[in-house]
């Protein structure tokens, strides 16, 4: 019986240190909660992705250009072409935890202009005929694409994300007030930037078509959110209007 009134009489305490956890989390929380857009527009992305990759297998429209063809096939371009995934990371997670403001910038680029490749991709499945049957040497870099190539189809190509994506995250390192300073980085960038671009046709990854497109999108979202910032207005634009009109009770 005494052993039962303890254990009741420590549930307080227990629920006591229970509820200080949770709220020591809170400040965390509230300081970082403008990741939630990344994390669902990630899953979406993915899930969305993923979909195609599964159902658009055939009967897509093929995209070619007569310039397709005198593109040499360059395996050692797998190497800019992989780093992609952590350029884009590395960037995303500079601006999230340094500057919020070019974060969202950053993330309306990308997101904006991921979510209309999906549409495409949906509405007009495409892909291509580019990858060589066979490789033309046997090297480590032939490996790496040979591997690339089973794990991504050759469809749902226009306009290029990797190209797009690449061309967003410089154009974000080179707006940003903070990384002014540093002219390694930015020419670090660049340099990176432009490899992952070649590395697209190089390794038969993409059309010069795809490419192209990709540009003239990355083109049209720098003028509506860099030059006229349309997002950023908007949004301090609100919370001045909610600073102004405190809430009343």
């Amino acid at each position: 019986m005494e052993k039962f009134q303890n254990k009741y009489q420590n549930i307080p305490q227990l629920r006591t240190a229970v509820v200080q956890k949770c709220a020591s989390f809170v400040p965390i929380i509230q300081k970082y909660r403008h990741a939630l857009p990344l994390i669902i527009y990630g899953i979406i992305y993915l899930a969305w992705f993923g979909h195609l990759e599964r159902t658009v297998t055939n009967h897509y429209r093929i995209i070619h250009v007569a310039f397709d063809d005198y593109i040499p096939f360059c395996e050692v371009f797998v190497i800019p072409y992989l780093l992609w995934f952590a350029y884009v990371a590395v960037v995303v997670m500079y601006f999230f935890f340094r500057d919020k403001d070019d974060y969202f910038r950053t993330c309306t680029f990308l997101f904006t202009g991921m979510t209309i490749f999906l549409l495409i991709s949906t509405l007009w499945p495409n892909g291509h005929h580019l990858r060589p049957y066979t490789m033309p040497r046997d090297n480590v870099f032939t490996h790496l694409v040979a591997m690339l190539y089973k794990a991504d189809t050759p469809t749902n190509l226009w306009p290029s994300i990797h190209v797009y994506n690449s061309l967003g995250c410089h154009i974000a390192v080179m707006k940003s007030q903070s990384l002014k300073k540093y002219k390694g980085i930015r020419i670090g960038s660049f340099i990176l930037c432009t490899s992952i671009i070649m590395s697209t046709v190089l390794i038969k990854q993409h059309s010069l078509f795809d490419v192209t497109t990709a540009f003239i999108l990355a083109g049209i979202m720098y003028g509506l959110v860099y030059r006229s910032d349309v997002l950023m207005n908007f949004y301090h634009n609100t919370q001045n209007r909610r600073r102004r009109n405190p809430k009343i009770g």
